[in-house]
C-alpha cells in the first residue's frame, strides 16, 4: 500500500519532499548548476529537480524511479517545460540501478534513503556515480530535532531510534563514509506543513470521489495514521533537509 498511497496522496505535489520551490532553486545555486552540469537522481519521483534545473540552468540528466505513475508525470512535466531532450527517465529499482555507468556532477537521492537501507548505505550507492571529488552528492533525509521519546521513535522510525540521527549524528555518519558536509538546505515548519497537509486534502478528495473503491479503507487508515503521527510527534521531533556533500580530500 505504501507506493500506492503516495501515488494517490502526492497527485498534486510537484516537489515530493518538504522543500519549497524557492529552496529547490537555492539548492541548484548552491551546487553551481549550469549548462555543463550532468545530473543523476535516484528515486526521482516526478523528476521536478531534473526538469526545473534543466529549464533554469540548461543542465542535463537522468532520473530513476520504480513508479510508472510518477514517471509519466515526470515526462509530462519535462515536455511542458521544454526540456524533454535534456532529461531522461528510467523505470528501475533505484537500489539496483547501475550508477557506475554515470560520471555525474551532481548525484542525488532526496527523501528515499530506504534504497540503501539508510543514509550511510545510500551514500555507498551514490558514490560510484560521481565524476570526481568535486562532484556533489545530495541526500534528503529526516533528522531528529531533539532527542525523541520512545513513543515518537515508535511512530516515526518503526521503533529504531538510530534509523535517523540528530544533525551532529548526520555529520558523523557522512564523515564515516568519507564525505564532507559542505552545505545544507533545511526545511522549515511551513515546508513540512505544506508537504504533509496537502496529502490529507488530496486523499480526502480521492475518497469522496471513490467511496466504494477496494483501496478506500486502507487509504483512509493510512491517511489517518500518518496525520496523527505528524501532528503528535513529527512537527516537534522531525526536521528534514538536503545535505550537500563532497568526497573528503585524501
Amino acid at each position: 500500500m505504501s507506493l500506492r498511497y503516495f501515488e494517490i496522496a502526492e497527485a498534486d505535489h510537484r516537489i515530493q519532499n518538504p522543500l519549497s520551490e524557492e529552496k529547490l532553486r537555492l539548492l541548484g545555486d548552491v551546487c553551481g548548476v549550469s549548462a555543463d552540469t550532468t545530473l543523476l537522481d535516484l528515486a526521482c519521483g516526478k523528476g521536478e529537480l531534473l526538469s526545473r534545473w534543466a529549464a533554469r540552468h540548461g543542465a542535463a540528466g537522468t532520473g530513476v524511479d520504480v513508479s510508472d505513475v510518477f514517471l509519466a508525470a515526470a515526462r509530462e512535466r519535462a515536455a511542458d517545460l521544454g526540456v524533454a531532450d535534456r532529461v531522461a527517465f528510467v523505470r528501475e529499482d533505484a537500489a539496483e540501478y547501475p550508477v557506475a555507468d554515470h560520471d555525474a556532477d551532481v548525484v542525488s537521492c532526496l527523501g528515499a534513503t530506504w534504497i540503501g537501507g539508510g543514509l550511510r548505505g545510500t551514500l555507498r550507492l551514490l558514490a560510484p556515480a560521481t565524476r570526481d571529488e568535486s562532484s556533489f552528492v545530495l541526500v534528503g533525509e529526516p533528522y531528529w530535532t531533539e532527542e525523541p521519546p520512545a513513543e515518537a521513535v515508535s511512530a516515526l522510525a518503526d521503533g529504531d531510534r538510530d534509523r535517523y540521527g540528530t544533525l551532529p549524528e548526520v555529520l558523523d555518519r557522512v564523515a564515516a563514509e568519507g564525505f564532507d558536509l559542505v552545505e545544507m538546505v533545511l526545511a522549515d515548519g511551513d515546508d513540512w506543513d505544506r508537504y504533509e497537509a496537502r496529502h490529507w486534502k488530496t486523499v480526502d478528495e480521492w475518497l469522496r470521489a471513490n467511496p466504494d473503491h477496494p483501496d478506500a479503507a486502507d487509504l483512509r487508515a493510512r491517511r489517518d495514521e500518518s496525520r496523527r503521527e505528524y501532528l503528535t510527534y513529527g512537527r516537534r521531533y522531525f526536521g528534514w533537509g538536503v545535505f550537500v556533500l563532497r568526497r573528503a580530500p585524501v
